[in-house]
């Protein structure tokens, strides 16, 4: 599907238009932890319209022509790649169209439509809002950017990898959020090419197995259900492309609970000041599960890869 050179490629074009986000180290917790290797965190929540996802949006819509750029762009999203196209769209003067589930955060609604997006609400998962938007692509003749399947998305949020080796060279474990695949694929794909000895955690929610469940059956799945309530997390089925680069670069997929990640989203913002979504803080939420397996000393870089308001509550988890 991509190579390092697709993602070095990537990562020129879209430099004009993305941030180069910074690292923090998660240490002095009011906890007390003492853990005997160490965490920082890349925060990438603090990208251009608030996750990594702007990274693939813009390297796809930047190869994009001016006829087609007229036509307008339509995706469907859980939130946060949608968001990255209509900022995307915004700043090359086209018109967005986002199709979203019902579950998706009020608070990215609203941001889409400061970003001249017209939103439309479609079905209860992502893939009937996916369904409505090809269809929408199909009527209208706006081009279509998948949120995963698609190169140059891929490519994209592959840049994210090298920035990660750029801050932290001799990283030896990168925790990943992972929805339908394509952060974890882009960005393994980078790592593993530069530093074949870093390994990759995915994370998933229990009620959202994808790949997990793809790693169990050694072969492409769908699963029967979803039963998250992280829409941003939430893929009946990934494409075949990214579970073959998920399968040969990423060496465990670990789920979490849907309530872990709201804790660790609390977390980060008494403790860091840092307003994750729960899908940003789903590499806190593991740390804090004491799942993965960490070797003493480890350099561990935990991914808090989309920006939201679910942790400046006090209350319990829902």
């Amino acid at each position: 599907m991509i190579d390092l050179a697709a993602i070095e490629k990537a990562r020129e074009r879209i430099a004009p238009y993305i941030r180069k986000t910074p690292t923090l180290p998660f240490t002095q917790l009011s906890t007390g932890d003492q853990r005997d290797f160490e965490v920082t965190l890349k925060l990438e929540l603090l990208q251009a319209a608030g996750s990594f996802k702007a990274r693939g949006a813009m390297n796809r819509l930047l190869t994009l022509s001016t006829g087609e750029l007229a036509r307008g762009v339509v995706t469907a999203s859980g939130g946060n790649h949608g968001l990255a196209i209509a900022r995307s769209a915004h700043v090359l003067g086209a018109q967005a169209t986002v199709f979203l589930p019902s579950n998706v955060v009020a608070d990215k609604v609203r941001k889409l439509k400061q970003w001249g997006a017209s939103v439309e609400i479609v079905g209860d998962v992502w893939d009937e809002a996916n369904a409505a938007a090809l269809a929408h692509a199909e009527r209208t003749g706006a081009t279509y950017a998948h949120p995963f399947s698609d190169p140059l998305v891929v490519a994209g949020q592959g840049t994210l990898g090298l920035d990660i080796l750029d801050d932290m060279p001799d990283v030896d474990v990168i925790l990943v959020a992972i929805g339908g695949g394509g952060l974890i694929s882009g960005l393994s794909t980078a790592v593993k090419a530069k530093r074949p000895a870093t390994r990759i955690i995915g994370i998933e929610p229990f009620g959202s197995p994808t790949l997990h469940a793809c790693f169990e059956a050694g072969r492409l799945v769908a699963l029967d259900r979803l039963e998250t309530r992280v829409a941003t997390m939430s893929c009946r089925q990934t494409d075949q492309a990214i579970f073959e680069i998920a399968r040969a670069n990423v060496d465990e997929v670990i789920l979490v609970g849907d309530d872990e990640m709201e804790r660790a989203a609390r977390s980060l913002w008494f403790e860091c000041g840092v307003a994750a979504d729960l899908s940003g803080a789903a590499s806190v939420a593991l740390l804090q599960s004491g799942r993965a397996s960490l070797a003493p000393g480890a350099r561990v870089c935990a991914l808090v890869c989309g920006a939201g308001a679910d942790g400046m509550s006090s209350g319990e988890s829902r």
